[in-house]
């Protein structure tokens, strides 16, 4: 991926190194909202996340006055400028569609952080909370993701990002509301995802529309979708496949949804839920 190439984002915000400072919620802290977001790429429930909405009355989100030390290494440079192409894909989308869009900010932690969804340690892998529309990644997820997943490459990386993105678009587009009234099932869950999937295949199309695709990125992000597979997760963790028990979709599903996205580049395409 030429991310080199891309401008940086500047809503992002580092916090590594604060040990899970940042965030209170305004009128006591965090107090019983001690939601823990277990999400998306590593096994997780990502109703959890759904639940997180915010609700009538809510206290404002304020940061803490601690501050992260500054660092711009590479990590930092990879993800603001992959951030950065998603700004400039959705920006472009949602205005030919008579909408603005809100960008999300993405935060870097290591270790543990606390969000307006609850605590959260690296072991929940990267994750978005949609009470206060910020994007979660320790960038040691990338090393389980070349590693553990067998998925390496820049542009693996930046899918997993585009889908945190995509969870973001779905609370702008009022979809994950919906999901919660409609019951919040496993089934509903995994539709949630998939969509989330086939953004950010809307997003890698998008960018190599721009220039910014090499040869074999695409194939980098479909390694990366069909390792976070539900099937593949539970078959290389325990042994077994339980269907009745995917949050995520299949590894077949996974693929399948970002293709259709890369391939049309169209949101329209991206109905998981029909």
């Amino acid at each position: 991926m030429r991310w080199r190439q891309q401008r940086r984002s500047t809503n992002v915000e580092d916090r590594r190194g604060m040990g899970g400072r940042g965030i209170a919620i305004g009128g006591g802290g965090i107090g019983v909202l001690v939601l823990i977001i277990a999400v998306v790429l590593c096994g997780g429930d990502p109703r959890a996340l759904l639940e997180a909405l915010p609700q009538q009355g809510q206290g404002d989100i304020a940061s803490n006055t601690a501050t992260a030390p500054v660092q711009d290494d590479e990590s930092k440079q990879f993800t603001s400028a992959v951030l950065g192409s998603t700004e400039d894909v959705w920006n472009e989308i949602f205005r030919e569609n008579g909408r603005n869009y809100r960008e999300p900010t993405l935060v870097l932690f290591s270790g543990q952080v606390r969000s307006a969804c609850g605590f959260s340690s690296s072991a929940t892998g990267p994750f978005y909370c949609p009470a206060d529309q910020k994007l979660y990644l320790d960038t040691d997820f990338f090393r389980e993701l070349k590693n553990e997943f067998r998925s390496p490459g820049d542009f693996a990386q930046a899918y997993v990002i585009a889908h945190e993105v995509g969870h973001h678009v779905q609370n702008l587009l009022g979809v994950m509301e919906k999901v919660q009234r409609a019951g919040n099932t496993n089934e509903l869950s995994v539709r949630l995802e998939l969509q989330a999937d086939c953004f950010a295949g809307i997003w890698a199309a998008k960018a190599n529309e721009k220039g910014l695709v090499e040869a074999g990125d695409p194939q980098e992000a479909i390694r990366a979708a069909a390792a976070v597979g539900d099937d593949s997760i539970q078959k290389r963790t325990q042994g077994y496949v339980v269907p009745d028990s995917f949050t995520h979709g299949s590894s077949e599903e996974r693929v399948r949804w970002f293709t259709t996205g890369f391939r049309t580049g169209d949101v329209a395409r991206c109905e998981t839920f029909r």
